[in-house]
């Protein structure tokens, strides 16, 4: 990889492939009820970004550093522990109604679906699309 340039990239890696090697088992369930929803909510195929970053759709970016790149406008991951999602354009308002969850930056962390209002999941990744669509039309 040249200096600078992007570790997160899309990948030709096979995502059903790869949520078969999650763990634990509800996690990979988890994961795979998260990809479904989030390639309905997208119309967007599921794509690997980097080894473990689920992402649907993609923008280009451009920093007045000078810096550019191509990331997936919503993704997740589903991490050992946890699910993380990767969406933007939300604040705390935002995701009180989504239940027992946590914030980083850029990141919102579930520990489980069973956890969480699916229905609030839902309105927040369609939120995060609307975001994310404003900044960088298709």
């Amino acid at each position: 990889m040249a200096t600078g340039e992007n570790k997160t990239m899309e990948t030709a890696a096979d995502v059903a492939a790869y949520l078969d090697t999650v763990e634990p088992a509800e996690r990979q369930a988890d994961g795979r009820i998260v990809a479904a929803l989030m390639a309905r909510l997208s119309g967007e195929p599921p794509r690997l970004w980097g080894p473990s970053i689920i992402g649907f759709g993609r923008y280009h970016y451009r920093y007045d550093s000078g810096r550019e790149g191509d990331m997936c406008r919503i993704g997740f991951a589903p991490r050992k522990t946890e699910l993380v999602f990767y969406l933007a354009g939300l604040d705390d308002a935002d995701v009180m109604a989504l239940g027992r969850h946590r914030r980083g930056k850029g990141c919102l962390y579930v520990k489980r679906l069973a956890d969480i209002d699916m229905g609030a999941l839902e309105a927040l990744i369609v939120q995060s699309l609307a975001h994310m669509d404003g900044l960088y039309p298709r």
